[in-house]
């Protein structure tokens, strides 16, 4: 069956959400936290098949200077099939016109989003609650 897509979040089952992360596998992102983080993402982006969650995305944007495309999750049994490439395109499409589009991966995917015209940052910064984790994943280095 054809994937479905939608941008809103008004009949989503945030619980749907929460195992979709997880299964992605994404982290665990709690439910209650999902809602809060979509309602304030001003580009959001679900694909369906079979009336079942497949994938989303969502990008943060203040509609001029930056968007933030950010938590692209797709399930297992549909990656590689195109749906997290669809996910990103979307989100990119409609970020399209800020200043700068920025994209925060998991370590090894770089190669993938470079697809989308995305360039390594050599300025970005973060903080994390836990530091030591996040540099042994390979998330941020103290260089």
């Amino acid at each position: 069956m054809p994937i479905r897509w939608t941008h809103t979040i008004d009949d989503i089952d945030w619980h749907e959400l929460e195992a979709l992360y997880r299964a992605a596998p994404l982290g665990n992102k709690n439910a209650d936290d999902l809602r809060v983080a979509y309602a304030n993402s001003r580009y959001r982006c679900f694909a369906w098949e079979d009336g079942r969650l497949v994938g989303a995305g969502r990008a943060l944007a203040d509609g001029v200077d930056c968007s933030y495309v950010c938590d692209v999750a797709v399930l297992p049994s549909h990656q590689g099939t195109g749906v997290g490439k669809a996910i990103v395109q979307q989100l990119v499409d409609l970020s399209r016109g800020h200043r700068k589009i920025i994209l925060y991966a998991v370590p090894g995917k770089e190669a993938f989003y470079r697809r989308f015209g995305f360039l390594r940052m050599r300025t970005a910064m973060a903080i994390f609650p836990d530091q030591a984790k996040a540099i042994a994943d390979g998330y941020v280095s103290e260089d």
